[in-house]
């Protein structure tokens, strides 16, 4: 059995929260005596942090408070009276409900009333779409990815069960990401889907991924190639769900008139499946209303590959941009 480690027991996002805590409470001056390395990496953490939004961060920090939730923000950091961090702390989630603007109002009121520089910063340790990455910064916030803390530890070296625990930890998941590369389809988990997803989001003009909720189980989906039919929005969808990777061929902003809206779209696909040689791979769904539905769908192992094979990413792309293809020609007739 390999050494425990506490993060992949405790796997939520307040325990990454709490090591942050951790890390950054070694920086004020009682603990810092305890610990001259431990104080040093927890002190040049928070330089980090504000060397990410300022250009000169404090030589010396002699005060450093610490807050978890303060006003529903993640983590809180004031230092010196001068810098005040507000953390947004993600580990496989996204933002929601304005929380951003939100936070940033309330730090900012704050910092004014305090005479002080705000730091917002956006830390995510799994990946998330670039889309989403923009969304935080255009409403003010700094991003520290995983890229970020990995490089941020490899040059602050030091053995504390904790804090190895923790490295180790962003290691394992930053090894899984690209485990989509290495690994048979069927043996691919959720970071190994996450770390597909942002190669597409290079690679081709992706509009967004994230993981979506849902009664049926919930999917991490990812949306492109948007496209206008009447007056309708038509796109590609990638759906990891329980069933495996569906590639579905979505319609939405369907308002009223489901049933035959949904049959002239399904029969304009089934026809040019026929003229082009995709009729075996294109698979119709039961009528289902709704202003979003999936009409028809590709399994898995023929857009992407058989469950025990390794990715050809090169022949993935060729069969994605095939589809893209496809439904392009089946909104021009």
């Amino acid at each position: 059995m390999n050494r425990p480690n506490l993060f992949q027991i405790a796997t939520s996002e307040l325990s990454q929260d709490a090591f942050f805590v951790w890390l950054m409470q070694w920086a004020s001056k009682s603990a810092y005596e305890e610990s001259f390395f431990m104080g040093s990496i927890g002190q040049d953490f928070i330089r980090y942090l504000i060397g990410k939004k300022y250009d000169e961060s404090p030589d010396e920090i002699v005060k450093v408070e610490v807050k978890r939730q303060w006003k529903n923000i993640d983590i809180c950091v004031k230092v010196n009276d001068e810098f005040f961090i507000a953390i947004e702390d993600k580990t496989g989630t996204g933002v929601h409900s304005g929380q951003l603007d939100r936070y940033k109002e309330t730090v900012e009121d704050y910092c004014t009333a305090g005479n002080m520089k705000p730091v917002l910063i956006y830390l995510k340790t799994r990946d998330e779409s670039k889309s989403r990455m923009l969304y935080a910064q255009q409403k003010g916030y700094v991003i520290v990815n995983r890229k970020d803390l990995l490089k941020f530890f490899y040059e602050h070296p030091f053995y504390n069960n904790i804090y190895m625990d923790f490295i180790d930890n962003v290691c394992n998941i930053d090894k899984a990401s690209s485990s989509f590369r290495r690994l048979p389809v069927k043996n691919w988990n959720m970071d190994s889907w996450r770390g597909f997803y942002s190669y597409l989001n290079e690679v081709i003009p992706v509009k967004d991924w994230c993981y979506v909720a849902n009664p049926s189980g919930g999917f991490l989906g990812l949306w492109w190639n948007y496209t206008s039919w009447r007056d309708y929005n038509v796109y590609l969808q990638i759906e990891k769900g329980k069933d495996g990777g569906r590639l579905c061929f979505k319609i939405n902003q369907v308002k009223d008139n489901h049933y035959n809206v949904r049959n002239e779209w399904a029969e304009r696909l089934r026809d040019h499946a026929n003229g082009v040689g995709l009729k075996e791979d294109l698979k119709f769904t039961k009528f289902h209303k709704g202003n979003n539905m999936t009409v028809a769908y590709i399994d898995q192992r023929d857009w992407l590959g058989p469950d025990d094979s390794i990715i050809d990413l090169d022949l993935v792309l060729v069969r994605l941009h095939k589809y893209e293809k496809f439904l392009d020609e089946c909104v021009e007739q």
